[in-house]
């Protein structure tokens, strides 16, 4: 099910967002990329509607996906 990011708390949206920049792992990229940088990557990404967060019920998890790849369960 999809959930609508403007519906979250900004603190909650926050908290999402940086645990699902800090769970993709190291960079390994010639440049770092901040924190802040990759959260506010995402937000745009949410607010733009390429991104989506989606809960799922059977997992009972919350995750952040691409719109273009996001499959119902």
């Amino acid at each position: 099910m999809q959930i609508p990011w403007q519906s979250l708390e900004p603190d909650t949206l926050d908290t999402l967002i940086e645990h699902f920049v800090l769970r993709e792992g190291t960079d390994y990229g010639e440049e770092e990329v901040s924190l802040t940088d990759k959260v506010a990557d995402v937000r745009a990404q949410l607010a733009s509607g390429e991104a989506i967060i989606v809960y799922s019920e059977l997992h009972e998890t919350v995750n952040i996906v691409l719109k273009n790849e996001y499959v119902p369960e």
